[in-house]
């Protein structure tokens, strides 16, 4: 039983640092902002840690980025509806556990998206709503039964010309876990990588106690809703306060529905925790369009997966395991 005690906090990341002990960077990382801590004898062994997170982190981009022209994961974007595309054994697999998640959430999690982001953009650059035709002709090329796996040759083929892959529902997440592996197989006994939200942590902190991380408060990013303690498992965070647009009075999230082009509405905050922060970015992703009663009954089948959904008028609706108290 997971426990939740409502508080309000000043940081993200509330932890009991010891100076002498636990050591902290962040930095912009995939775009983001990374925050590394790992619990180390001295600064120098610090430094080693953190520089090889960074370096798995940057190494995992170049694969999965579909911005760079020479990533595995845009020539596959290139030679969609031309020819398959071989790939390393580590992408593949990648696209592979994509697959299943887009089958146990109904294609709620979708990595074909990629077209959408012709269409939907959050950077400031969008002055109007996309036109109905623009919308329907982007949806028409999202859709992951599309993505044909060749697995004696390490192939992928886009079947559709136009179509695209994006990690941008999963990239962060898998980035946060593969840095944690390697981090325990270096040695760090203890961190916590946290890719703008998407957490995985590991071991204790210096002084003993569990790494202590909070749900954002969607209405007053500085604050935080909620606090726990976590040790050994991932969480994310996802809220359509994080990118938006607005027209004619109404906010649009970055967080598009595969199957109708459209931005998800009706909940703003959605909190996974599991095993692999891969897994619940994929999920907390999915949770927005499947919506409150499909997205908990679907995590309430997964093993060691837990949610916490914020909806619009700021009630909170929770998996089976997981126990609120309000203080």
């Amino acid at each position: 039983m997971k426990q939740l005690i409502f508080t309000l906090g000043f940081i993200l990341i509330l932890s009991t640092i010891s100076a002498q002990n636990n050591y902290h960077r962040t930095l912009k990382l995939m775009g983001s902002k990374f925050s590394i801590a790992v619990v180390c004898n001295d600064s120098a062994e610090a430094e080693k840690f953190i520089s090889l997170a960074v370096a798995e982190i940057q190494r995992i981009e170049k694969i999965i980025s579909s911005w760079d022209s020479d990533s595995e994961t845009q020539k596959i974007n290139q030679n969609a509806g031309i020819k398959p595309v071989k790939v390393s054994n580590e992408l593949f697999n990648l696209i592979q556990r994509s697959l299943y998640l887009s089958q146990i959430t109904d294609g709620a999690f979708d990595i074909t998206i990629g077209s959408m982001n012709k269409v939907w953009t959050f950077d400031g650059s969008m002055t109007s709503m996309p036109s109905e035709t623009k919308i329907k002709d982007a949806v028409s090329l999202v859709n992951y039964e599309n993505i044909r796996l060749n697995e004696a040759e390490s192939t992928v083929f886009l079947t559709e010309k136009g179509m695209k892959l994006t990690f941008g529902a999963l990239g962060k997440g898998y980035a946060a876990d593969k840095a944690k592996d390697l981090l325990i197989n270096e040695g760090a006994s203890g961190g916590i990588i946290n890719a703008s939200g998407d957490m995985n942590t590991w071991g204790k902190q210096a002084d003993g106690s569990d790494w202590t991380v909070a749900i954002t408060n969607p209405w007053n990013k500085e604050h935080a809703y909620g606090t726990f303690n976590i040790s050994g498992e991932a969480v994310v965070t996802s809220g359509d306060y994080e990118k938006q647009v607005e027209f004619n009075g109404k906010k649009f999230s970055h967080i598009i529905d595969p199957k109708t082009g459209y931005p998800a509405q009706g909940i703003t905050s959605v909190t996974v925790f599991s095993p692999k922060a891969e897994l619940a970015d994929a999920l907390a992703t999915a949770i927005f369009i499947m919506g409150i009663e499909i997205g908990i009954d679907r995590i309430n089948q997964i093993p060691e997966t837990e949610c916490i959904i914020i909806d619009n008028s700021g009630k909170v609706h929770t998996s089976n395991n997981i126990k609120i108290n309000t203080q």
